[in-house]
């Protein structure tokens, strides 16, 4: 091949690249070769940080919960540690569908009384409803990224539900009514919704059947 054949199908490369990246813009793909430069890659490995820490944080919580003789806090605090580790495991999922990199995650967390333990976690939760994920969400619309759109709407629809029932266990220790806390959760293991006692025969969330649910009971 002489030089000006090379330059012809270096020329035909170029051309080829980019009708094949306009075509996928125009379906709404998002390309994996551009994955690490979008911000949804970004806000993806900083949700994974975050469920993944709070996986750890949430179990932590529970041990401490049951140190203080509270077996219905902890079972609320275990159930919700299920459930952050599903979300992780789906934005770990994304990421590597993705093309993108899964970042190494060594959690950090303080583990105080069990009443500072929930108002901890009603923190992070109203965190995560009122700003992170719906900002999560609407980068991954401006981008067209579907797969991070289901993993942030799987958490942000669950930790709708963990706010609320940290905020019930909270008012249920304030008013020593604790032995009337749900001693059964199911979480789906699709998309992470929790269920105080017996979850429907679908998920609420993502219509996944009751089967599928994992159950954790006193």
């Amino acid at each position: 091949m002489n030089k000006e054949q090379k330059q012809t199908l270096t020329m035909m490369k170029k051309e080829f690249s980019s009708l094949l990246l306009a075509f996928v813009l125009m379906l709404g793909i998002s390309p994996v070769f551009a994955a690490g430069s979008t911000q949804t890659v970004k806000d993806l490995q900083d949700a994974f940080t975050g469920e993944s820490t709070a996986h750890a944080k949430y179990a932590a919580f529970a041990k401490k919960a049951k140190e203080e003789g509270y077996p219905k806090i902890a079972l609320l605090f275990e159930a919700a540690s299920r459930a952050e580790k599903v979300h992780a495991g789906n934005h770990q999922a994304a990421l590597k569908q993705l093309g993108a990199e899964v970042p190494n995650v060594n959690p950090e967390f303080d583990v105080k009384g069990t009443r500072e333990n929930l108002k901890n976690a009603i923190e992070g939760e109203s965190y995560e409803v009122a700003t992170m994920y719906p900002n999560f969400l609407k980068d991954a619309s401006n981008e067209k990224v579907n797969i991070a759109l289901m993993s942030f709407n799987y958490a942000f629809q669950t930790e709708k539900k963990h706010k609320e029932m940290y905020e019930n266990a909270l008012a249920s220790l304030d008013n020593n009514q604790v032995k009337d806390m749900p001693s059964l959760y199911q979480v789906c293991l699709v998309c992470g919704n929790t269920y105080a006692g017996e979850g429907p025969a679908r998920c609420g969330i993502c219509m996944t059947p009751n089967e599928r649910f994992v159950t954790l009971k006193l």
